[in-house]
């Protein structure tokens, strides 16, 4: 019987691209570099944790695109497209001081608070864990899906990102589970996994960063396209 479902953030419970996107270009235009990006673009350089995703767009600015923009920092290096590590940081620094200043743009995929208020209703608990840093990913959960979660982890120092296990491990631990009462769901290669690593079923959204073609590439085996399909396999496990 399933306890609990682990949610992925960005891209799988809230729709963020659009000030993320908005931010990224500010962030490359304050860079010196080209900045008119759109959500599609963008969204391939996301998911991966703030450093990897910075790296990630500033290489599309240098012309990285598609599959190896989504594999950079993975099995292409970020050096391949002249990036430096004080490239990154200070582009992160702006980034970050940028995207917390808007989040008008920002709102959750249509069925997702209905989905997660049947959820507790039902008794199951939620959760979320993103490689968001953690501040952002408490303010963004408290604006739009306030007291809908039991637990809400994001990226800090102490604690290895995904998809290591270490944030779903921690998250179980918080809730007195195991990995046999959990599933995790996310719209990443990197959600799948980290649902592996962390010994849980994983469901891939179709609404997400990530294409249902190129998620099956990665191993994704199980995909939903409604917020209320995860509620009709959880009630048939």
């Amino acid at each position: 019987m399933i306890k609990a479902v682990i949610f992925d953030m960005d891209g799988t419970i809230l729709d963020t691209i659009t000030d993320i996107t908005t931010a990224s270009n500010n962030a490359l235009e304050a860079m010196g570099l080209p900045h008119h990006f759109t959500r599609d673009e963008v969204k391939l350089c996301f998911g991966s944790g703030i450093h990897d995703d910075i790296a990630k767009i500033i290489t599309l600015a240098r012309g990285c695109q598609g599959q190896d923009l989504i594999d950079l920092c993975e099995t292409i290096p970020a050096s391949r497209y002249a990036v430096t590590e004080e490239e990154i940081q200070k582009c992160r620094a702006i980034f970050s001081d940028l995207y917390p200043r808007n989040h008008s743009n920002t709102s959750p995929y249509e069925g997702i608070p209905e989905l997660l208020k049947k959820l507790r209703e039902k008794g199951i608990k939620t959760a979320v864990a993103s490689n968001k840093d953690e501040a952002p990913v408490k303010k963004l959960t408290e604006m739009y899906l306030k007291g809908l979660f039991d637990v809400v982890k994001g990226n800090k120092p102490d604690i290895h990102r995904k998809p290591a296990p270490d944030m779903i491990n921690a998250i179980l631990s918080d809730l007195s589970l195991t990995p046999e009462d959990a599933i995790y769901v996310g719209d990443t290669e990197v959600d799948i996994e980290t649902a592996r690593n962390s010994h849980l079923p994983c469901l891939s959204v179709t609404w997400g960063f990530r294409p249902e073609t190129f998620l099956r590439a990665r191993g994704g085996k199980n995909f939903v396209n409604h917020p209320l399909e995860i509620l009709d396999f959880v009630e048939k496990e």
